[in-house]
């Protein structure tokens, strides 16, 4: 077939299907997907069904106060409740990442990047991000070890 013989879509009569779109079928089942979604979520808010996979809440073994300011793309600056250096990492890895995403949410808000976050052992060895200008926090043990321990570091030193 020459580039001449492609059929374009001016070329086709109208009221013909493209044989290349998604089928019918495929729709109705993800429609059916959404709205068995919506009914769960629905039923469990009307019940007052208790959330599922909420950590569970343990004492608090320390905690640290600290602030990530970005310097570009991979860059981040860490400093603690009073302005002192803690660490400045050129490649600052999983933290900069992490710096990142706090920007863009407060960014959001309207609220200073630069503001400090609290880093939090529990005794059940949940370590915590938390940031209390947005209420959000990032559950670090989940990112895995190595990312964990870049944080366990800073509320070491």
């Amino acid at each position: 077939m020459t580039f001449r013989e492609i059929p374009i879509a001016a070329d086709r009569a109208p009221g013909t299907r493209d044989r290349e779109m998604i089928p019918k079928g495929i729709l109705i089942a993800m429609l059916a997907l959404v709205l068995c979604s919506l009914a769960l979520v629905t039923f469990g808010v009307l019940t007052n069904r208790p959330q599922e996979g909420v950590p569970a809440s343990a004492a608090v073994i320390s905690e640290r106060t600290i602030a990530l300011i970005g310097g570009g793309a991979q860059a981040v600056t860490v400093l603690d409740e009073k302005g002192n250096l803690l660490a400045d990492l050129p490649h600052g890895g999983f933290i900069t990442v992490v710096q990142n995403a706090l920007e863009t949410m407060r960014k959001r808000h309207g609220i200073d990047p630069d503001r400090p976050i609290r880093i939090v052992e529990y005794a059940n060895g949940r370590l915590t991000m938390e940031d209390p200008d947005t209420g959000t926090s990032f559950e670090l043990y989940a990112f895995g070890g190595d990312n964990e321990a870049s944080f366990r570091n800073l509320l070491k030193k």
